[in-house]
């Protein structure tokens, strides 16, 4: 009779096959276990370390916790997620090497808790799953761990020193007092009904955002810090996929921060220094709230008959609204720029804030060709010129202002309008 690690092989072989039959044959064996009085026990036992042994070598290939927890829903379900955060909790419980800080934050953000006793018995009596689908989704879960390809390293993982990776810089999250401020205050402008409210609040938060991140370029300028830019993985999921890589590629240019889309793995990669990557997170989320409430605003006002099918206005809607608020929020940030480079200027003896600027933007760009040499560009198309109008028009109302993988890495072009 073949021993737990065997049976877990030979399962995960048969369902990462074509023989639907085999796959089931062997599910079925992973049920009846090895044959001894602890078949069971070994069965979930071996299922756990190989899933463990699996997340451990991901980490070294860029993947962080919150990156399998969302491609693990985004391909299986959050039944499978679940599991894979009592797995991450379970191998971080055993972890002797050194863990960073942001590491335990993202597993704690997660809720990522490991019960008591059998870490797969726990997950399906949770789950309310019986053993052979509990098995089942265990198995698919761990084909799909094994699968995932590898991407970019941001940070250094659990494990390495200081000295092994360059130190990087990562997002401010914590609670620092202004970025607590800029949260309520976008919280407060999208759920009011009133525009001229949500222009203010937003305005304000723009406001905060641009002198922080001013403030901390000329900081580092003056400091012997080694630094590199840090980076953040934004979700792109369906649908419009493609508009939403776009949304993010251009709040990021207006913010000097460069983006990547990994279209098959379902999210953008944005690269930049702490404060502007706090900008972009903000942003991307408020803006995509405003762009999809505007979209389906704008959609139940189409005339019947008006026009082509629904998807095809959706994204030309969602593309057209992403360009128009790129350009405001760069126009935003030019005058903002320019305003604090004239009173660093008056000031004697102060750090003038274009050199800096242009300085850390070289910085990003040459942080982006060492993580991502093979990029290419991607021109997106738009054929629905009454969605691409709508959009426009969406995105001159919106309160904006808040101031890898085995295909090539794509940044999102500027559409052609047809």
């Amino acid at each position: 009779m073949p021993d737990a690690d065997e049976l877990v092989a030979n399962a995960l072989a048969a369902v990462r096959g074509t023989d639907v039959r085999q796959a089931e044959r062997q599910l079925d064996q992973l049920m009846v276990g090895t044959g001894a009085a602890d078949g069971t026990t070994a069965v979930d036992a071996a299922l756990l370390r190989r899933l463990i042994r699996g997340l451990g070598r991901l980490w070294p290939r860029g993947w962080q916790p919150v990156d399998v927890d969302r491609i693990t829903s985004r391909r299986l379900d959050a039944r499978a997620a679940r599991l894979v955060r009592a797995a991450m909790a379970a191998q971080r419980r055993d972890q002797a090497e050194p863990v960073p800080a942001w590491w335990d934050d993202q597993l704690s953000g997660l809720a990522a808790t490991e019960a008591d006793g059998s870490v797969l018995a726990g997950w399906a009596s949770r789950e309310g799953l019986d053993r052979a689908d509990a098995l089942r989704a265990a198995v698919d879960t761990l084909a799909l761990v094994e699968s995932l390809p590898p991407i970019a390293v941001l940070r250094p993982p659990p494990g390495t020193s200081g000295a092994a990776l360059p130190r990087t810089a990562g997002t401010a999250r914590s609670g620092s007092p202004m970025l607590d401020r800029v949260r309520a205050l976008l919280a407060k402008a999208e759920s009011t009904t009133f525009p001229a409210e949500a222009e203010a609040l937003t305005g304000k938060a723009q406001e905060l955002i641009a002198r922080h991140s001013i403030d901390e370029a000329l900081l580092a300028a003056g400091s012997e810090r080694g630094d590199l830019p840090g980076g953040v993985r934004l979700s792109t999921d369906a649908p419009y996929a493609g508009a939403k890589a776009l949304l993010v590629q251009e709040v990021a240019a207006a913010n000097r921060c460069e983006a990547v889309w990994s279209d098959d793995l379902g999210f953008a990669t944005v690269l930049g220094w702490p404060a502007d990557l706090v900008a972009v997170e903000l942003l991307y989320t408020s803006l995509l709230v405003q762009a999809t409430a505007a979209m389906l605003r704008g959609r139940a006002e189409r005339r019947p008959g008006s026009g082509r099918r629904t998807k095809v206005w959706d994204e030309s809607f969602l593309n057209a609204f992403a360009l128009r608020i790129g350009e405001r929020l760069r126009a935003a940030t030019e005058a903002a720029t320019n305003a604090a480079d004239q009173a660093a200027a008056e000031t004697a003896g102060a750090e003038r804030l274009l050199p800096v600027l242009a300085a850390r933007g070289e910085a990003v760009r040459e942080r982006l060709d060492t993580l991502f040499p093979g990029v290419t560009r991607h021109r997106l198309s738009v054929r629905d010129a009454e969605g691409w109008s709508s959009g426009t028009s969406a995105a001159d109302r919106a309160s904006l202002d808040v101031g890898g993988a085995r295909k090539p890495r794509q940044v999102p072009g500027r559409p052609d309008p047809r």
